[in-house]
């Protein structure tokens, strides 16, 4: 079910392995804001290693005496990495806690305070990556690939872990779509809407890169503001739209599918709903279940990046292997791994954790 999704900078010429080590894997989690220090939640600052969020959330259930649904948090985290993140208690009342007797194995707890609103997903700014690649061949490569994707971003793509394993969850909405079977878990059955709305928002982007089109500006696209979900129709394309562009202030976006019309016109309007109607089963199925048409930007671009290199010698063939550390903050809902795959052809030693 997943197709081979085109690069924007053609495939890497550069090879390496990702997470050897939960080390070389670190996720760090930014709120947009701070605890109160009042009100019915219960807001705990975390570093987990070896274990997955869902973990956690029955792991602190447990804890406190409280059904899985009370405890909720902000984002999913990969269970091989070390991750710093936020999670959420509905505790009334007004106890006091300490949490110095909390044993959670892989989990420290870094801090905790009440809050008077309740940790929603996507309540982020974003995370901070810091990612290690070793046994690295062709350094030059990597490094100019680097350059051109600070410049340019990347295609925004979703992940692979949202399709879950060889791309089960869109299979599992497609006969969810059918009637074929039924899912009475709701956060099981939203994994299966999302994998199937990100599988056409992906086929779209990766037509557009197919296209010559990725970062062309037409008229009939819509444009969604930098740092925001604002979003407009680019009526008729002038030089300050193109400036914008360039200058990040703006991105193009492709169509998160639901229920209702698309909002683009023109060459896009027909674009777009040519891809559509290809998945008519997916379609139809999710405007069914309820979703919304929505837009997400089709670029993804990265804050504070960074790239350091360090040689641990030459192997038995004369290759350097050699240690990159990349750091860069993405926005909430993005993937660190649509950055790795224009940089590099990894092996993900730890993939399916």
């Amino acid at each position: 079910m997943l197709p081979a999704l085109a690069y924007l900078y053609g495939k890497p010429k550069s090879t390496g392995l990702l997470r050897s080590s939960m080390a070389d894997f670190k996720v760090f989690e930014q709120l947009p804001f701070e605890p109160c220090s009042e009100g019915e939640h219960l807001l705990i600052h975390i570093r987990k290693s070896g274990r997955n969020t869902l973990d956690v959330v029955r792991e602190l259930a447990k804890y406190f005496k409280v059904k899985d649904k009370l405890v909720s948090y902000a984002g999913l985290k990969d269970r091989f990495a070390i991750t710093e993140q936020w999670f959420g208690v509905h505790l009334p009342g007004k106890d006091e806690y300490d949490l110095s007797d909390m044993q959670i194995d892989g989990v420290d707890v870094l801090t905790y305070a009440r809050h008077n609103k309740k940790l929603r997903i996507g309540a982020l700014t974003g995370n901070n990556f810091e990612l290690t690649l070793r046994e690295v061949s062709n350094i030059d490569a990597l490094k100019q690939t680097w350059l051109k994707i600070i410049a340019n971003g990347v295609p925004n793509y979703f992940g692979e872990q949202r399709f879950g394993i060889e791309g089960g969850n869109i299979n599992k909405a497609i006969k969810l779509f059918a009637g074929e079977m039924k899912v009475k878990d709701k956060k099981k059955r939203g994994f299966y809407l999302s994998a199937a709305r990100s599988y056409l928002f992906n086929n779209v982007v990766s037509k557009r890169i197919e296209h010559d089109y990725f970062n062309v500006l037409s008229d009939g696209d819509i444009c969604m503001l930098a740092g925001t979900q604002s979003i407009f129709l680019a009526e008729k394309v002038d030089q300050i739209l193109l400036d914008r562009l360039t200058e990040k202030d703006i991105d193009i976006t492709a169509p998160m599918w639901g229920a209702g019309e698309l909002i683009t016109k023109g060459q896009t309007l027909h674009f777009e709903q040519q891809i559509a109607d290809s998945h008519d089963e997916i379609t139809k199925g999710l405007a069914k279940f309820g979703l919304k048409q929505e837009r997400r930007r089709i670029r993804l671009n990265l804050s504070n990046p960074s790239l350091s290199v360090n040689e641990e010698g030459v192997d038995n063939v004369g290759d350097s292997q050699n240690t990159v550390v990349l750091k860069f903050f993405l926005p909430a809902g993005c993937y660190a791994t649509t950055i790795l795959r224009e940089l590099i052809d990894y092996k993900d030693l730890n993939s399916r954790s």
